[in-house]
């Protein structure tokens, strides 16, 4: 039961992830209104994103190098 109670949460987890995710790569990439503050917007979903993995970064692209 327990397990299964897991599994479960990390199925929500992961579905509120993936949503997540969209909306992020919307505000960087498609968004076309600019009046709104999108570092706030991102910064939100981060600090969400945080409260739920233990990991503010797990949305950011991991394949990304910088220098």
């Amino acid at each position: 039961m327990r397990q299964r109670a897991e599994e479960v949460r990390a199925e929500a987890i992961a579905t509120d992830l993936a949503e997540l995710g969209r909306l992020r790569h919307y505000l960087i990439f498609g968004r076309k209104d600019r009046r709104a503050d999108r570092e706030k917007l991102m910064s939100a979903i981060d600090d969400y994103v945080g409260e739920m993995t233990g990991d503010r970064t797990a949305l950011h692209a991991k394949n990304h190098k910088c220098g």
